[in-house]
């Protein structure tokens, strides 16, 4: 059908309207779509094509928004049927941009939000297009809680799928530990459900392997304890003690609890209302904290680097874990651009530690920073191979963040600057977390995500689910 002259409106198109309004598709209708169909010349495009990386900037044929698991199954084939690039878009906060194509379509799951609990059995199930601000807020009115990212505005679904890092791994493991079933629609546009009995294969490559598999839209996951109060919250140093923290830091690992997580970083205080302004912008390292335990327990853990350095500030106080789960939303704001280097790090040994105290600074822009997670734990005692996550022995992952806002001048030099970086940290590399993994990567680094036996497994399944490479918009397992 030739396209029509566009209609002076603002109400939303319908199905039939979108295929004629549209400059570049012909196709009057997604058969069995039930959801909102954008293109370009639809008010709200621009919106619905923006993700969490402002540095993206692509401009899709068509954004499906969907309403369920049949209309994904419908878009699916509906792309499947007209050669069209699929991209998946959960929360859409992947630093390489991968839930936005150019040309293609979208299909675009953010109306998916719903989350279920069951707290006689430690049970939640939640949408694929969920934050993991839902899934808290829903499980924490039960005391309940599954690892999760650390943002609250992260999606389920992307986090989930490529393994999943958050304050409760070292203690209950990473959230594709506790990731039980599945449903997925297939590169074919069948949908099917994956867990340790059914399917076991998929869901098995699944619990790491990232969007390479299907469209997830549900998701069961195994709750434990947890909150609703914990005993979190952050502990700053002046940079000229960084160096002499971090060996302390190190040797106060070895003995930490599982239930104790931290994630150290590196740059410019962010103006929080809890932080005085004083220090607002000052250059600082800050490690953050949460026990997942006892208060008292984690009083005592915590007390010999609370007290080390005598720090600028000590935030670490009873608080309400999904307080700590949004507490730093507003220095990593959606639509500001952000440029990614990461790696897994081994122990802290001295000449590690003077690299990083090297370099971790020299950003410019004070939104920059570098952000280090404590592995192990739980982590690292699941056997290398019962999921598709890699590099379980690892004991840090490190990212090496430059942030700026749209306008501002910083994004070549910071993007050097964690160039710089990453190559100065080159002989300590061990693998890579692969949702840190930004749009300029060698693609040999998604095999260093999971080391050559599981990729290559990965790869296998990759030829049974998806042997024409339809989801190819990730961090990509070619079919082998």
């Amino acid at each position: 059908m030739a396209a029509e002259k566009k209609e002076d409106t603002m109400t939303t198109p319908t199905i039939a309207e979108v295929g004629r309004r549209s400059k570049e598709s012909t196709v009057v209708e997604i058969d069995g779509f039930r959801g909102r169909l954008i293109s370009a010349d639809h008010a709200d495009y621009d919106i619905a094509r923006a993700i969490w990386n402002g540095a993206i900037d692509r401009r899709p044929r068509l954004i499906a928004r969907c309403i369920g698991t049949a209309d994904v199954v419908a878009a699916v084939r509906f792309a499947r049927d007209h050669d069209l690039e699929i991209a998946i878009r959960g929360g859409g906060h992947n630093v390489a941009g991968t839930a936005v194509c150019e040309g293609g379509i979208v299909i675009d799951l953010s109306a998916m939000r719903a989350v279920r609990v069951d707290p006689a059995c430690n049970r939640a199930w939640a949408q694929g297009g969920a934050l993991w601000g839902d899934v808290d807020h829903e499980t924490q009115a039960y005391g309940l809680a599954t690892t999760g990212g650390i943002v609250s505005h992260t999606g389920v679904a992307g986090l989930t799928l490529g393994g999943g890092v958050g304050w409760l791994m070292r203690k209950h493991g990473l959230t594709v530990d506790n990731l039980l079933a599945v449903d997925v629609v297939t590169a074919d546009g069948e949908l099917l459900q994956a867990s340790e009995h059914e399917n076991p294969d998929l869901f098995w490559a699944l619990r790491g392997g990232g969007g390479n598999f299907g469209v997830v839209t549900s998701f069961e996951f195994r709750l434990h304890p947890v909150g609703p109060i914990v005993l979190a919250g952050p502990i700053l140093w002046d940079t000229n003690d960084a160096g002499e923290v971090l060996r302390f830091y190190r040797d106060f690992l070895h003995d930490a609890p599982d239930e104790l997580g931290t994630v150290v970083r590196f740059g410019a205080a962010p103006p929080l209302p809890v932080i005085p302004e004083d220090l607002h912008w000052r250059l600082v390292m800050m490690i953050g904290t949460c026990f997942a335990g006892p208060i008292a327990d984690g009083e005592r853990a915590l007390r010999p680097l609370r007290t080390f350095r005598t720090p600028l500030l000590d935030l670490v106080g009873p608080a309400p874990y999904v307080g700590l789960q949004s507490a730093l939303d507003s220095t990593v704001v959606h639509g500001w651009n952000y440029y990614w280097k990461s790696t897994h790090l081994p122990e802290l040994r001295d000449d590690l530690i003077d690299v990083i105290n090297e370099h971790a600074f020299s950003c410019s822009s004070p939104r920059s920073y570098v952000a280090m997670f404590h592995l192990q734990g739980a982590v690292s005692r699941v056997a290398d191979g019962a999921t598709a996550f890699g590099n379980r022995q690892a004991s840090h992952a490190i990212t090496l963040d430059g942030v700026w806002q749209p306008g501002e001048d910083f994004g070549d030099h910071d993007t050097a600057w964690a160039r710089r970086f990453f190559a100065a940290l080159g002989r300590f590399r061990e693998g890579v977390y692969v949702n840190f993994l930004g749009d300029d990567e060698d693609p040999d680094r998604v095999r260093e995500a999971y080391g050559d036996s599981v990729y290559d497994r990965l790869a296998e399944v990759k030829t049974m689910y998806d042997p024409d490479n339809v989801f190819h918009r990730n961090q990509n397992i070619r079919p082998g």
